[in-house]
């Protein structure tokens, strides 16, 4: 009778381990403050970079020996899953595409703030008002549009796989989404959570 017990618990400790190793959860608050050292080194006023940015500091917990073995045992098991939520933004592909996204920022910035160019709702930009762009820059505010759009995409989904999460990629777009509009200074134009278009 106590054997069966001890292999009933086993395997629903089992059962549950599996569960919180399947079940990551996206870690938000780590992936906004990675998106915040990124976008502050594109808009220039980043500090310097560090290679993980670490998950915050875990609520306070009662001591080991006035916890039950069963959620000393939980706890145990967990922890691999906690350690995943460190944020890795410094792999050779991601840094190659911050740098091109850094120096093309002095050639889109002056259309950010005439207005021209605005911050979509999902991480990109788009061309917001081609009227405010002289005839002869126009093909080149479009192919730098272009070309920005192009690098974001791929640093949203390096930084998923540098994590070894790609399903997180979504999340990560969403998380940059309004993190580019937060940074941003005031006066330049983003799309609200119904694509229209505001000033800052």
């Amino acid at each position: 009778m106590r054997a069966i017990r001890l292999s009933s618990m086993l395997g629903m400790l089992l059962f549950v381990a599996a569960c919180v190793t399947i079940n990551v959860y996206f870690p938000s608050a780590e992936a906004a403050r990675a998106a915040d050292q990124i976008i502050r080194d594109v808009y220039g006023e980043g500090d310097e970079l560090q290679g993980t940015v670490p998950p915050s500091e875990p609520s306070s917990q009662a001591p080991v020996e006035a916890q039950p073995v069963l959620v000393s045992l939980l706890e145990w098991m967990v922890s691999p899953a906690q350690a995943a939520a460190n944020i890795n933004i410094q792999t050779p592909a991601i840094r190659s595409i911050r740098a091109s996204m850094e120096k093309r920022f002095k050639k889109l910035k002056p259309f950010y703030a005439n207005g021209s160019v605005g911050m979509t709702n999902n991480g990109l930009v788009a061309v917001r008002d081609l009227n405010a762009v002289p005839l002869k820059n126009r093909k080149k505010v479009s192919g730098l549009v272009a070309e920005e759009n192009r690098d974001r995409k791929e640093l949203y989904r390096e930084i998923a796989r540098a994590n070894k999460h790609p399903e997180w990629e979504a999340d990560i777009r969403s998380t940059f989404a309004s993190r580019w509009i937060k940074n941003a200074p005031g006066g330049w134009w983003y799309q609200d959570a119904k694509a229209n278009w505001k000033r800052k």
